[in-house]
């Protein structure tokens, strides 16, 4: 199989990449070559900004793939330029969207490919919805050959998925636990996430690569395990030798407090229960099954942070912001008491 990735270095696609090179297919990146380093030898980089449409043209003028896969479009202008280099180019154009753009809050929390797409609570979200609908059309228009897939919260040993941080990352959230600060857990800490290992997203990625039934299809990837956000912190905090210190805010709260996009990442994602229904999956990928537990892939993060000082990125502002959090929890419980 010949494949072109757009982007191909980050937390999901990184181990896709791997996994294909692995298997012995061709593979090339199309990237600015700042990333490259840690993949395995065998891919083909052609070095260009996806957003120079001219560039990228004249670099794939005499190529063509089995598999175009695009990692890096968040509006529709970006797909219906990659509509215009790839319409003659690829059997397969495999769009990252994102589960986010599932109905919320949920009517059910059984999540299938037939879920309604609306989300008032973030622009990202209603962005990848466009998207999709772009590249609907042209499939029932112009018999362009796509293939949808939405990952859920999907992580690596190198990303600890905690639910609220800073922008600098989670590694303050740990620092704090080590510390033995309160540490903040949108809602009660009880609703259902999540989250997948990116090792098993590669393996339903590439099961759907160059597969003739995933052809006009939108399919999810996800583990089919559940886990609490109080329990996705324990396991973390464990792996630190510690008990977790919790604080726990309403949502709202937090979106009202902060200048980082909680309405977007809380209320229109993280604070909703959700649980996936793989079938369609399991029928595109027979062999498709999540390996990584969640408390062997969280574990597995929080030691790679702790062994790797260059991914403990402090971050003092949004540290004092948790402090300034919980100070005005204890007065408003103060004035309330009397």
């Amino acid at each position: 199989m010949k494949a072109l990735f757009i982007g191909g270095t980050g937390t999901i696609s990184t181990e896709i990449s791997k996994l294909l090179l692995e298997q012995g297919h061709e593979l090339y990146l199309l990237n600015r070559g700042n990333r490259n380093e840690g993949l395995p030898a065998g891919a083909k980089i052609l070095q260009a900004d996806i957003n120079d449409e001219a560039k990228v043209a004249e670099l794939i003028g005499d190529l063509d793939f089995d598999v175009v896969a695009q990692f890096i479009a968040f509006v529709p202008e970006q797909v219906e330029r990659d509509y215009r280099l790839f319409k003659d180019k690829t059997r397969q154009y495999m769009f990252i969207s994102s589960a986010s753009a599932y109905q919320t809050p949920l009517s059910d929390y059984r999540i299938t490919e037939g879920t309604p797409l609306a989300n008032p609570y973030w622009e990202y979200s209603r962005n990848k919805i466009a998207c999709e609908d772009y590249l609907m059309k042209q499939y029932r228009e112009q018999g362009f050959p796509i293939t949808i897939v939405r990952p859920s919260h999907t992580y690596s040993e190198r990303s600890v998925p905690v639910g609220v941080h800073g922008g600098k990352g989670p590694w303050q959230v740990l620092r704090r636990m080590q510390e033995g600060k309160p540490i903040i857990v949108h809602g009660d800490g009880t609703s259902l996430w999540t989250v997948t290992h990116s090792r098993d997203f590669a393996k339903g990625f590439v099961g759907l690569m160059g597969n003739l039934h995933a052809i006009g299809e939108s399919v999810h990837i996800t583990s089919d395990e559940s886990v609490t956000w109080n329990q996705i912190h324990e396991i973390v905090a464990a792996e630190l030798g510690v008990k977790p210190n919790f604080l726990h805010v309403p949502s709202a709260f937090l979106d009202a407090c902060s200048d980082e996009d909680y309405r977007g990442s809380l209320l229109g994602d993280k604070a909703n229960t959700v649980v996936f229904d793989n079938s369609k999956l399991k029928r595109l990928v027979p062999d498709f099954v999540a390996t990584t537990r969640a408390d062997q892939g969280l574990r597995e993060a929080a030691r790679y942070m702790l062994d790797h000082p260059e991914a403990q990125q402090e971050d003092p502002e949004f540290d004092a912001w948790c402090d300034r959090v919980a100070a005005a929890l204890e007065r408003a419980i103060a004035e309330v008491r009397g």
